[in-house]
């Protein structure tokens, strides 16, 4: 067998992976320098479970649809989505309005936040009293 029958990644898989890896980091550089006078930005990998996010700035990857729920404490639209940030992946929780107004590719910015399991998962949600933001759709 020769070296060049091993099967390499495409230059434009390379590319392709590279360039959303450095545009998603660069995204995210552009937000912090712009936010000078709010809290330090959170990332993903420093997320605590039962503890408060103060900033977390993320890439909407997926939105899933909505769904109507009726509880105790709730009542309302609620939505499930994923974002991430240069070092990982996070769940989301959608609530209200959010649902209407968070598409896939936005970058969002979640302040006075929670971070909990949910499902086995560590998702992040606005809470009652948090605040998220759509800084670019």
């Amino acid at each position: 067998m020769s070296v060049s029958m091993i099967a390499k990644p495409s230059p434009l898989e390379n590319r392709n992976n590279t360039a959303t890896r450095s545009s998603i980091m660069r995204q995210m550089a552009y937000s912090e320098s712009r936010r000078r006078d709010s809290p330090p930005r959170t990332r993903v990998e420093d997320l605590v479970v039962q503890r408060p996010v103060r900033r977390l700035e993320l890439l909407i990857l997926r939105r899933y649809p909505r769904r109507t729920v009726m509880s105790k404490g709730w009542t309302g639209s609620i939505a499930a989505a994923c974002g991430r940030d240069e070092t990982g992946q996070i769940g989301l929780v959608l609530w209200g309005d959010q649902v209407d107004r968070v598409r896939t590719g936005d970058i969002i910015s979640i302040q006075g936040g929670w971070c909990q399991y949910s499902h086995g998962q560590m998702v992040v949600s606005t809470g009652r009293t948090g605040k998220l933001t759509i800084l670019e759709a």
